[in-house]
């Protein structure tokens, strides 16, 4: 069922967490949780989430995505799990099935960001993609596991004076979904500054 926006600037998020143990309830699930504290912190424009649980299947990623940019009607999709070299991590996989075009600064950029703390980064393969249909299109994202890695990927790094050194990749996302006929996004900049070039900006009346 289409998701009913409250406003016309309203972002309508799936947010998938894949891990097969949390889905057969072996631990909590840290995924959504946190993708959805960092949201809540880092927007300013209203929002909706349509969340997702489940395992490492390839065949239910891809219906899952699918369900929720044809269906569910989401602008942007963030997915957690299933992105190292693993013979169960299959969710680039699955994004790439399902996409219409690449986004690769996105996966280039989350690797330089996980750089700074730890080596194996590199065996990380999130990537970044659009999937359009006739009438929609929809920014989906894999994303790490670990809230923490989550929150340094969205937001960025800032040294001890809170300084922004790296930017996260959340700062292109309200620019990439507005490019592609979604709602105009706003965020906290004291979270993460949105990006968009002067021409793109809205004037605001005083």
């Amino acid at each position: 069922m289409r998701a009913q926006r409250q406003h016309p600037d309203e972002l309508v998020v799936g947010l998938v967490s894949i891990s097969d143990r949390a889905a057969a309830g072996v631990y909590a699930d840290q995924g959504l949780p946190g993708l959805r504290a960092w949201l809540q912190r880092a927007l300013a424009s209203p929002w909706q989430a349509h969340e997702r649980l489940i395992p490492d299947e390839r065949p239910l990623i891809e219906h899952t995505l699918i369900e929720l940019v044809d269906h569910i009607g989401c602008d942007l999709v963030l997915t957690t799990g299933g992105t190292g070299p693993a013979r169960r991590d299959v969710t680039p996989e699955a994004t790439l099935a399902v996409a219409t075009r690449e986004l690769p600064g996105f996966g280039e950029q989350m690797r330089r960001i996980s750089l700074q703390f730890v080596p194996t980064a590199i065996l990380s393969r999130q990537v970044g993609v659009l999937r359009e249909t006739a009438d929609h299109a929809a920014l989906i994202i894999n994303l790490p596991g670990q809230p923490k890695a989550i929150e340094e990927t969205l937001e960025g790094l800032r040294d001890d004076n809170g300084t922004l050194i790296v930017p996260g990749i959340f700062a292109a996302v309200p620019y990439c979904i507005q490019l592609i006929g979604g709602p105009y996004v706003e965020t906290h900049e004291a979270v993460c500054k949105a990006f968009r070039p002067k021409s793109a900006q809205r004037v605001r009346a005083d």
